[in-house]
Order: structure tokens, then C-alpha cells, then sequence
């Protein structure tokens, strides 16, 4: 018998997840909050003694680790040649590695980009550009303007192979913190990006925790592993996927609506689903991630708000009888604000509903419709989430929430958007407990006993009575 205690060391929260291998369940979770700013271990032993005192002060574990997104989480400039090809590509390696894309920039750098990367305190640049072959003269410019600003941030090269060496001999000549892998788009339009994801992982336990004050508390713990959305990555790609002789739940959405993003995961495979389609653009992977940093509940109330026309905020202020706009000024003004009465329950129904509609538009793929000699063609564009089975929902606003599927139904397919790919007749499952991130963490260590878990606690949202 073992017992493992996974940890989350949120922008908010410090949550706790305790479970036992016997009985192959958690034995108790409990959260505290997180205290970064000053000493993380002191949030984290707040949470231990909540735990302690549920559990009993005499359990030992076995093996402590934890994922984190505290200090801002991990974020990242991505620097591509062309906006469609290899900033996408690069995009994507940082979302897939559990990052935010704070900064893109595409073809040639400017000063001034390069003063929005120091000003914005990114943890690490991806420069990428050019398949394999091809363009190596906007990838070496952009290297040596990074080069010549005496930047100190790390900087990952996955471009062009061919100019490879060249760019190491630019980070030797200015002493940069250069880290050179394989190429994220080494044709055109296919991803490889393992390596790159790799080693955005390896910095961020070298360098990243330790800088945001994270590295302290591993003499408490065994280790930091994991940016935390890595994290519940893995867990998502897992309980899709299966392990073993446990099945998983096949093709899986997830939507995490938090105080200051939305992310929204898919996993499913990228091929087309209709005959009559041709699939266009980059190279879709099963496990995708995508961050909205200008969707949240309260830190980005106002990025909810100019998410939405005119003609939607009138329509939401008639249909539900509310001031939109000064509803979420002040939710954005006092990010601390809980729901203590019906309006403001119904305040933060809308703005979930918003938020997983707005996240859902921006992630799924899209058809386009060409005339041709032959006839009609469809051309499809990322992915066809039209049979998606399950929508696994989780957040503070979805978890409090007396009717979450309410709030997940925004996800559905609309005559309104036609020609946008998503999910048409889903079930809708909860994460009530908080648990994703705790899997993802304990995957690595017994991915069966993972599944096992989500399988158990992640459970079907009940109809409510009208």
C-alpha cells in the first residue's frame, strides 16, 4: 500500500489531493491560499494542516509533488515567420507545454518588441521560423536583434535546421541563454513538437520555479514537475485515451473557466469526419490546448465584456434584465467578489456562458465554402468537434453552480455559427472536485490508478427539474 499527496500550487489556491492505493480512491483533498508573493511554504502548510486535520496527523505519504501556475504561471513570447504557418506552430508547442502565449510576433522583430518582451516579464522566448530549407534570413535577423538587446531570458531555437549552427555562434558570440532542438515545423504543415515541448518543460524546472520563488518549498515536497495546464493535459489526454485494460472515455472536450482565463482542451483526432472535405492548414494534435487571457470571471471581467458586440451586450442586457457593463466593471474591480444572492449568481451564469462560447468559437475549426467548375467544395480548417461525446466542465463558476450545463451548453453547435465545428449532441460531466490537475500529476507516477480516479469522481451533471 502507497499513499501520494499531489499538490497544485495555484495563482489563488494551494489545493491539495491526498489518495491510497489500496483502495485505489482520494482519501480527502483541502486548499489554502496561496502565498507566492511572500513564502509559498506557508499556504502550502495551511493547506497540509486542513488535511491533517481530516486524515489524522499520523499518515505518511510516500511521495509529495506538485504542478504549479503561481507567480503568473509560465509565460512565453512566441516568435514565428509567417502568422498562419510557424507562429502557429510556434503558439502551439507553448500552449502544449502548459504555457500562456503572452507576446507573438511574426516575420522581423522591432525594438519596441523587444522592449514589450523585457516590460512584459516573459520567462522564456521560442524562436522559430522557416521549414526545414527554406527561409533562414528572418530567423537569424530576429536572433541577433534578441542577441544584441542583451536580453537574459531563455531562448529556445526550433527553426530552420539549416541555419542551426549559425545561431548557436550568435548565442556564444553575446553569451545568450540559447537552447537549440529540432525544428516545430520542419515541413509545411506538419508539427513535430515534442522536443521543443521537452524543453520547455527541462527550463522550467531548472530555472522557471526557482525564479518565482517556487524552488523553496521542494524541501518540503519531493519536486515541482509540471507547469500545472501541463498537468491537466496529461490527465485530459488520459481519461480519453485509456491506459492498459481501463478504457477511456474516447473523444473529450474540457473547459476550465477560471478568474482570469478560460482554457479549453480537445482531445480528438484532427482527420476529417465528412467525406465531402478537404482538410486545409497546419496539423492538428490530439491533445490541444488553447488559453483566452482576456476570458475570466473576474481579473478579466473586461476582456469578457469587449469580447462582445454592441448588438450581443443589448441583447443580453433585455433578455436577462441586467447592466452588463457595470456588472462587470465591478466584478473586474473587486476580483474577490463572491456570489451572495440571485443576481449575482445569474450575473456569473452569464459571464460563464460567455466565456465558454466565446473559448469554443476560437478553438474549434471552421468550414469554408468554395465554388468550383466540379460543384460545391468544403474546405475544413482545425478541428471537427461536431461528435464529440463528452464535456467535462471545471472552475469555480461551474463547480458552485446550481445548473452547470446551463452555463457548458454554449459549447453546442448553433444555426447561428454553421459553419463553425462544434459538438452537436454532447453529455456533460463535472470536475467537482478539483481533481484534473492532481491526475495529471499522479499519471506519472501510476496512470492507471489516475484513470481510475477521474473515471470515479468525474461524473455526469444531473438534469434539473424546471
Amino acid at each position: 500500500m502507497s499513499r501520494y499527496l499531489m499538490i497544485d500550487f495555484g495563482s489563488t489556491f494551494t489545493k491539495l489531493t491526498a489518495v491510497d492505493t489500496q483502495t485505489e480512491d482520494i482519501i480527502a483533498t483541502a486548499n489554502s491560499f496561496t502565498t507566492v508573493e511572500t513564502d509559498i511554504t506557508v499556504g502550502y502548510q495551511n493547506a497540509l494542516d486542513k488535511l491533517y486535520k481530516k486524515i489524522g496527523d499520523k499518515v505518511r505519504f510516500d511521495k509529495i509533488i506538485g504542478c504549479s501556475s503561481a507567480a503568473g504561471g509560465l509565460k512565453m513570447a512566441a516568435i514565428g515567420l509567417v502568422e498562419e504557418l510557424t507562429l502557429e506552430a510556434a503558439k502551439r508547442v507553448c500552449l502544449g507545454a502548459g504555457a500562456k502565449v503572452e507576446l507573438a510576433f511574426s516575420h522581423h522583430l522591432t525594438d519596441s518588441d523587444i522592449q514589450r518582451i523585457i516590460d512584459s516579464k516573459i520567462d522564456i522566448i521560442l524562436l522559430a521560423g522557416g521549414t526545414d530549407g527554406g527561409n533562414t534570413e528572418c530567423v537569424l535577423f530576429n536572433q541577433r536583434k534578441l542577441a544584441e538587446s542583451s536580453i537574459k531570458i531563455p531562448v529556445i531555437y526550433a527553426g530552420n535546421k539549416n541555419c542551426a549552427d549559425e545561431i548557436r555562434a550568435i548565442a556564444r558570440e553575446y553569451g545568450m541563454n540559447e537552447y537549440v532542438c529540432g525544428n516545430v515545423m520542419p515541413k509545411l504543415n506538419e508539427l513535430k513538437v515534442d522536443e521543443a515541448r521537452d524543453k520547455i518543460r527541462e527550463i522550467f524546472l531548472k530555472n522557471i520555479i526557482e525564479a518565482k520563488g517556487i524552488k523553496k518549498v521542494e524541501k518540503a515536497i519531493d519536486k515541482v514537475i509540471l507547469p500545472t495546464p501541463e498537468a491537466v493535459l496529461r490527465a485530459a489526454e488520459l481519461l480519453s485515451k485509456g491506459y492498459m485494460h481501463e478504457r477511456g472515455l474516447g473523444e473529450i472536450i474540457l473547459v476550465d473557466i477560471g478568474g482570469a482565463t478560460t482554457d479549453f482542451y480537445s482531445m480528438s483526432s484532427a482527420s476529417a469526419k465528412r467525406s465531402d472535405v478537404i482538410l486545409k492548414g497546419l496539423q492538428e494534435p490530439y491533445a490541444k490546448r488553447t488559453v483566452e487571457g482576456d476570458l475570466g470571471m473576474r481579473y478579466s471581467a473586461l476582456g469578457v465584456l469587449a469580447s462582445l458586440s454592441e448588438e450581443e451586450i443589448k441583447v443580453y442586457n433585455e433578455d436577462e434584465g441586467v447592466d452588463l457593463k457595470k456588472e462587470l466593471l465591478f466584478r473586474h474591480e473587486h476580483v474577490e467578489n463572491i456570489p451572495s444572492d440571485e443576481h449575482e449568481e445569474k450575473i456569473d451564469r452569464i459571464m460563464g456562458q460567455i466565456c465558454v462560447d466565446k473559448s469554443t468559437q476560437r478553438h474549434v475549426g471552421k468550414m469554408e465554402e468554395m465554388y468550383t467548375p466540379m460543384g460545391l467544395v468544403y474546405y475544413q480548417f482545425g478541428k471537427d468537434l461536431t461528435q464529440i461525446r463528452y464535456v467535462i466542465g471545471t472552475g469555480g463558476v461551474l463547480v458552485s453552480s446550481k445548473n452547470p450545463t446551463e452555463i457548458l451548453k454554449k459549447v453546442e453547435y448553433s444555426s447561428d455559427k454553421p459553419l463553425e465545428l462544434r459538438p452537436q449532441h454532447p453529455q456533460y460531466l463535472l470536475d467537482k472536485d478539483y481533481i484534473l490537475a492532481a491526475m495529471g500529476l499522479l499519471s506519472e507516477i501510476d496512470p492507471l490508478l489516475a484513470l481510475k480516479i477521474m473515471k470515479k469522481h468525474i461524473t455526469e451533471i444531473q438534469p434539473q427539474n424546471n
